[in-house]
């Protein structure tokens, strides 16, 4: 699966393994990702494209907020996982 802008990828090495972020950049072999909580829109986390795992999913992010991201990435969440 290729990469897009806007995609929530779920972290698959390093410290935030496990956890969901949206890509709003793309650059050669890397990407910058963003949770709203720990990685804000304003200074997101450069990570290489294999250290993640693509979803399906695609979200608008022209109108994003760290808050409105945050809300997005924890339904998602449960909707993967409805019984935590």
């Amino acid at each position: 699966m290729e990469a897009k802008i806007g995609m929530i990828a779920k972290s698959a090495a390093g410290h935030d393994r496990g956890k969901y972020h949206v890509i709003t950049a793309l650059e050669g072999d890397f990407a910058y990702i963003c949770d709203g909580k720990e990685r804000k829109l304003s200074s997101p986390k450069k990570k290489r494209l294999k250290h993640l795992k693509f979803t399906n999913t695609v979200i608008d992010t022209s109108i994003l907020t760290d808050k409105k991201l945050r809300t997005i990435l924890r339904e998602y969440a449960k909707s993967m996982f409805p019984d935590t």
